[in-house]
Parts: structure tokens; sequence; C-alpha cells
């Protein structure tokens, strides 16, 4: 990216690798001590985090932390480097650290370090702190909200502050937000002083699994993947119609995924895609739009998610194998919908691919194609049953056989990557295509660190923790060996190099790992000042009842207010704090109001659709920071940029109410294989239709019914069960004196849907319909009381008689002398998916008026 005419950068340029730092690892660059200081303080916390992770500590038997010591540890570190990498303000000097910056650097980590130092006093004395636990909680506090301010900009601190001041100010608040406060004392033991707060949940996550993956992914690009995956992106769709914007979906695709920030990505993939996309004739701001949609799907793509995946394994108490599952398709046809969309916009422009130095022939595609899935498929099955016998065969010694067998093959791998020409510059101008079989067979090894993880994760069902830590060790041994390796069996003369290479890469790694946490970790610190707010205050029953009031009941608009109000919080928020902040305020509104109007939705669907909605705010104006990044890269408007990016998205904005309605498209109540198959097809197709709908183009320019047709179409495959309910309802409802027989019938585990009516403890009267979670019992009195209630029969109706406090049906949120109406029963009836051949047919309407206005344009063009 050099000026080669000039000899030195332009000023766009500096600007733009100024805007690259200060996404991802701090603007400031000093020298003498304080470079020193910026290189071995994030080497240490590298260190750290990896002795934290490992089996070392209880091996050895001395370094043991418990989590509250490792958070504040973590903290400590996060808010030092926060104060000696960013500046306080643009004009603050970027070559040198003020000694007000290192007074604030070594205070603020003294008190996030202080649970650690002081742990069993503070122990001792929980709920009743001293003068000095105050001062050390206040001045933490505040040096953690100007951390916030200098990593991540305004919005975050301006979050957490309005939340601490809810806390102090409640009694003073309007009457429907209002509480009766909090002393200085009892706020600061909550939120800085215990778990509750700042040292919660979030910044647990960000301890024991996030600085992990975040280090996994900068070794791996030091390694060179980062590079190999834009080529080999670019080397398989760069010749098609509009391929390099579909080369940008795919590269930022592959590198969102283990990137914990939608903006990082933008910077770093969009320096390289956007200048592409531009010169095949995509508008400034379309090809800034296409990089923000990309990159910010990445967020929602697993196995990462911006670390928000582990996030949902603690708040919604399922494993992250489910987490995965239930996340994967929405994500991937979400991405496929993308690519769709560059395609349509490039055949709208009559545009073309780049030069490829070959032309393949059709038979040659395909055979390659059907050659590398049978060859994924013996791979799969040679590795996933031969691991499984030397599990069987060689019991505790098997995980030893396994890494000497990992070893071997990634030496074959390099051995065969060696013997094809090492790829060029991601970032170098590409004037034509490089071939895609020797470029993709350059980096197989690559692909090693990623099975070991996914092994680790899916198939030993590690914790992500620990899963990631033997990902990393063998990450850092490829890139210590990978330039040796390649060396000799290319019989370079200078081996010494290549080592010094591989070390200075390590060290480059993880220390680049490590400043790339620095927002992260203060993030989810500042995040928790908002879950301590709303565990202390109870503002998120005040939420629900905001959003009931405005929504008038009406379960569609319920849920259209909690999109735009989590759009609204998630806007300028980096992806964890995103997730932490509607999750913790809007989570509880869609189970709550769902429920009273009879939609039961699964938890992780609740998390997800807000979690869809807050990622969502990084493209949207006028916040928009991931928009503002790639329009600083392509030149473009940033509004339009963000407007266009959102335009694009509107295919993943739809997403989240149509899984919340039919759970399907979360792998959910999957019976059989042949019902995934279905699932799945029908989901791509009704995406690919949606989104031709919203472009106004599918074989030709749409006319006006033919969208609004489309728009039919995908919404039917989409949701079937919304007209076949018409015709077939899903439920009856029985006399509530049936209750004890229907509990009886019911298989092992299933729920008991209960329609219940009765007073609240403010003396209203509601209704909602609740399910009950049942036991294994033989008689139905009995699984009830398993499940937490005991009825009688009297007055003209069945009445809860018990109540058993903690129990599903007391959490579900029943209580003494309720009347229960009447008990749903699901209903056999022809199967949903019966409504796919009407909406065929019309698809296939649509598809056959549009070829004949084709046909006839080509006509009339050849005359």
């Amino acid at each position: 990216m050099n000026d080669r005419n000039g000899g030195s950068e332009p000023a766009e340029e500096h600007a733009l690798q100024d805007m690259i730092a200060e996404a991802d690892t701090g603007v400031r660059a000093p020298g003498g001590l304080p470079a020193k200081v910026l290189f071995g303080v994030p080497l240490v916390w590298s260190l750290f985090q990896l002795w934290y992770a490992s089996p070392l500590p209880f091996m050895l038997g001395f370094g043991v932390l418990n989590d509250t010591e490792a958070r504040a540890i973590h903290l400590a570190f996060s808010i030092f480097l926060t104060f000696a990498a960013y500046p306080a303000l643009k004009r603050s000097p970027r070559h040198r650290v003020p000694v007000q910056d290192w007074a604030f650097a070594f205070v603020g980590a003294f008190a996030a370090a202080y649970l650690y130092l002081f742990y069993e006093a503070l122990s001792d004395r929980s709920g009743a702190p001293t003068k000095v636990d105050l001062v050390v909680a206040v001045v933490g506090m505040i040096l953690l909200l100007e951390a916030t301010r200098r990593a991540l900009g305004p919005p975050l601190m301006a979050v957490a502050s309005v939340f601490l001041v809810y806390t102090f100010f409640g009694p003073w608040m309007p009457d429907v937000i209002a509480h009766k406060g909090a002393s200085l004392s009892k706020a600061m033991s909550h939120q800085w002083l215990s778990t509750e707060g700042v040292f919660g949940i979030a910044l647990g996550v960000s301890t024991s699994f996030v600085f992990l993956f975040v280090l996994f992914g900068a070794l791996l690009d030091k390694a060179g993947a980062g590079g190999y995956f834009i080529r080999v992106a670019f080397s398989l769709l760069g010749h098609m119609r509009g391929g390099p914007a579909k080369a940008a979906v795919v590269s930022s695709g592959m590198t969102g995924l283990i990137s914990g920030s939608s903006i990082a990505n933008v910077v770093t993939t969009g320096t390289f895609t956007i200048p592409l996309m531009k010169r095949v004739g995509f508008p400034a701001e379309k090809a800034g739009a296409v990089e923000v949609a990309s990159s910010t799907n990445g967020q929602l793509t697993p196995p990462i998610m911006g670390a928000a995946a582990f996030l949902m394994v603690e708040y919604v108490g399922v494993s992250y194998v489910d987490v995965i599952k239930h996340a994967f398709l929405p994500a991937i046809i979400s991405y496929i919908a993308l690519v769709y969309i560059v395609h349509l916009e490039a055949a709208k422009a009559d545009m073309r691919g780049l030069p490829r130095r070959y032309e393949s022939t059709l038979a040659g595609t395909l055979l390659a194609f059907v050659m590398t899935v049978i060859g994924l498929i013996v791979l799969s099955g040679a590795v996933y049953y031969g691991m499984g016998w030397v599990k069987t065969a060689f019991g505790a010694a098997s995980p030893w056989i396994a890494a000497v067998l990992t070893v071997v093959a990634y030496v074959g791998l390099a051995w065969y990557g060696s013997r094809f020409p090492a790829g060029a510059d991601p970032h170098a101008e590409i004037v034509e295509l490089p071939p895609p079989g020797p470029t993709i067979k350059s980096g197989l090894h690559y692909l090693l660190p990623v099975v070991v993880l996914v092994w680790c994760l899916v198939v030993e069902r590690f914790s992500p923790g620990l899963s990631a830590f033997w990902a990393t060790v063998f990450m850092i041994f490829i890139v210590v060996t990978q330039r040796p390796l390649t060396a000799c069996f290319r019989r370079d003369r200078d081996l010494g190099a290549a080592v010094r290479r591989g070390w200075d890469e390590l060290l480059a790694g993880l220390v680049g790992g490590a400043r790339n946490m620095i927002g992260i970790g203060v993030a989810t610190a500042a995040a928790g000042i908002v879950v301590g707010t709303v565990t202390l205050t109870g503002i998120g029953l005040v939420m629900t009842e905001f959003v009931e009031f405005i929504s008038g009941g009406n379960l569609v608009l319920m849920l259209v207010f909690t999109a735009i109000i989590s759009l609204i919080l998630g806007m300028g928020l980096p992806t964890t704090a995103n997730y932490i902040v509607v999750s913790t305020l809007m989570a509880p509104v869609i189970v709550t109001l769902g429920a009273q109007s009879g939609l039961i939705v699964p938890l992780i669907a609740v998390h997800l659709f807000v979690f869809y909605f807050g990622i969502l705010a990084d493209d949207t104006p006028p916040v928009g920071l991931a928009a503002f990044a790639a329009a600083a890269i392509s030149g473009g408007d940033p509004i339009r940029t963000g407007l266009q990016g959102f335009t694009y998205d509107i295919r993943t904005a739809i997403l989240p109410f149509l899984f919340i309605f039919n759970t399907e498209l979360l792998m959910i109540g999957i019976t059989s294989w042949y019902h995934f198959l279905v699932v799945v097809v029908a989901s791509v197709l009704a995406m690919l239709v949606f989104a031709a709908a919203t472009q106004g183009f599918f074989l030709v320019r749409s006319r006006l019914w033919e969208s609004l047709a489309l728009v039919l179409v995908a919404f039917t495959l989409f949701r079937p069960g919304f007209w076949w309910d018409m015709v077939y309802p899903p439920v009856e409802v029985v006399p509530a004196t049936r209750i004890e027989a229907i509990a009886e019938g019911l298989p092992a585990d299933a729920g008991l849907r209960i329609d219940a009516e009765g007073e609240t403890l403010d003396g209203d009267r509601v209704g909602k319909l609740v399910v009950l979670p049942l036991g294994a019992g033989a008689a139905g009195a009995e699984r009830l009381k398993e499940a937490g209630i005991e009825v009688r029969t009297g007055d003209g109706g069945v009445f809860v008689d018990n109540l058993v406090f903690g129990s599903p049906a007391e959490l579900a949120g029943l209580d003494f002398d309720w009347e229960i109406k009447g008990i749903h029963v699901e209903v056999e009836r022809p199967p949903k998916q019966l409504m796919f051949a009407p909406a065929l047919v019309l698809l296939g309407l649509v598809v056959l008026s549009q070829r004949r206005r084709r046909e006839a344009s080509a006509s009339t063009t050849a005359r």
C-alpha cells in the first residue's frame, strides 16, 4: 500500500492506518521505554491468560486462581493498556505517553486488581465496605468509564453512566421508572466489590473464553491465514459477475468468524475488497455497504459470534454446541442471500468479473467439485472413526496419539503446500486471478488449528476455554515452525532467518492478540454496570411494562418495538457489550409478553432475536460505526453507505421475526434427516426469493405485483404454519378438569400448556399461557407436583391449591389461587409443508412472466 512513485504514503493512507490501529489495538506508537512497556505488558497478559486456561496450575499445585481473582487481574491489564495505548483526545500526543496517563493506568489497574490483592479481607466484610473500599470502588468506576470512552468512544460510556445515574436518582425519576434508589455504599458494593456488576458473568466470559479465541485469531492471522482466506475467496469467485464483491462477502465472512468486531473486520478486509469492488463497477456507497453487511453478519455466525456465543452459554443455560447448532442455519442462509444480492446488483449493472489465467470447462469444474466433496467426506470419516477407534483402543493415551497424528498431518500438509508458490501480499493490487487449485493447496495446514478447535468443542466436549487453549497451543507451534519447515522443504539456504521470523511472528501474535482484547475487556466490564443496575433496581420489569404499554398488547408490535429498542441500545457498542445490554434489558420483555399473548418461545430464540438487532446497529444510521469505517475506505457518503447496507441487511432483519414463530429455523423440533433437508432447502430458497423481491430484480427488473408475489412466496416458505393454522388449528383447548389425566398421558419430559388467570401482588387481573415441564412420574397428580403445583376443583373451576417456591410453576409466573382456565392440547393434522405447493406454483408464474420479458428484450436487442 506504499506509494511506489513518490516513496511516501499519501495522507489518506496515514488516516486509514490510524483508523485500523484505533479499531484494533490503540492509536499510540511511542518509542523508547513506553514502546517496551506496550510490548511487554500485552505479552505478559497473553502468557497469564494461557497459564490460567491451562491444566498446569492444577498439575503443579501453584498459581491456581478462582474466577473472581482472574477477572480482577484481567481487567487490571485491560485498564492499564487502555490508558497507555489510547490518547484522551484527538489532539493528544500519539508518539509519547503523558505523565497523567501513566498515573491513570497504574491507579486504574490497582483499583481493578483490588479484588485480587485483598480478596480474603473483602470476603470477610462482604456487604460492609470500609472507606478505603468505597474510595477504590469510586475511583475505579470513574477510570473504567474513561477507559471505555477512550477505547470504544462515547456510546457505551454514556449508556453505563445513564444507568449509574438511574441507580442513585431513582426516587426522583418519572413514576413509570421510579425506584427507591441506592446509597453510595450499597451501589459500589454491588457494582465493584462483588460479582454482580463490573466483575460479573460478562467479564468472566471475557477472562475465560474470549481472550483465548481472540488470541487464536491473532496468531492465525500472523501466520498468514487471513491473506490465505482472501486469496482463496478471490481465486474461486473473482471471475464471476460481480466476482470481487462476492469474494468480499466470503472473505469477510471467513475472517469475521474469528473477529470480535464488525468494525475491525471492515477496516482490515475492506482495505482490500472495497477498491476491487469499485474497480469492477460498484459505486462507492454500494461497495462499502457490501463490506459492511458481510462484516456485520460475521458477528452472527458461529462458532465465535463476536464472543456472544460464550455469553449465551452462561445466560441461556445451554451447551456451547447447542448455541452453534441453533445459530448456524440463519447465519448461513443470510450469507447465501448476500452473495445472491451481490449477483443481482452486478446483473442490473451488467458487471463482469476479473480475468483468470485460464478458462475452466463446465465438466472440469463439476469434476473438481465432486472430487472435493468426496475427498472431504472420506477425510472426515477417516478422522472421526479413526480417532474414535484410537480412543476406544488406547484409552487415556489417546490424546497423546491424537497429538502425534495431528503434528504428522501438519508436517505433511506443510510439505505439500511448499510445492506451490507462496501467496502474494493479499493487499497488493490484483489484475488477474490466481488459479484456485494451487492457491487452495498452498495453505491447507491453516485449517488444522480450526479442526482441532472444532474437534475439542464438538467431539471431546471440552469447555470453550480449554478447547481454545489447545487450539492456541497448536497454533503457536505452527507459527514457530511453518517458516523453517517451508524453508527446509524448498531447500532455502537462509534457515536461520526463517527461524527468527517464526519467533518474531509468535511474539507479534501474542502482543497483537492482547492489544486486540483491550477494548473487549473494558467493554464487558462497562456492560456489567448495566447488568448490575438491572439486578439492583429492577428496571427490567419497567422495560416490560413500557413495551407492553406502547404495543397495546399486540404481539407483532411488541416484537417490532423490542427490535427498535435493541437497535437503539446497540448503537456504537462492540459486539460483546451489545449482547450483554440488549439481552439483559430486552430478552425478558419477549419472554414475559410473549407468554401473556400465548407465544411460548425457547429462550435461545429470544436471545438470538435481540442479538441480531443489536448487531444490525453497526450499519444503521445515524451512528452505524461500521458504515463510517467503510465510507472512509470507499470515499462514499457514510449515511448513504449505512442506508444501503441496511437495505442489504433487510434479509437479516426479517430472520429473527421468522424464527421466533418458526423455531425449526433454529434446528428446534427437527425429527428426521429428511425433515432437516426440507427445512434447509425451503429456508435457502425463501431467502433467495426474498432477496430478489427487496432488490426489485429477479430474471429481469420486477414489476410491483411480481415483487409482492415474491414476498408472499418467501413468507410462505419460511412460515407455512401461518396459513396452515387458519385451516387446521394446531391446538384445542380442553376443560381444566382434565388436567391430571392429560398430564399422565404426556410423554416423559414433555411440557403441559396451561391457560391460567389470577391477580398479581399489585392487584391487577392478568392471564397468561405457561408451559410446565413435567417429570417422568406415572400419575398425573405426581407429575404436576414435580412441576411445583397441586390443584383443587371447586367453586366452579380448577385452582392452584399449593405452589412450591422456586419450582418451574412459580418461575413461570403462577401463584396461589390462580384459576386454570383450560389446557392446550396439540391435535393431529396434515403436515404444514403442504403449503409449499401453492407457493411454488406462484413462484413458477413469476418466473414464466419474467422469462418472457427477458426473451422479448433479447430478441429486440438482436434486431
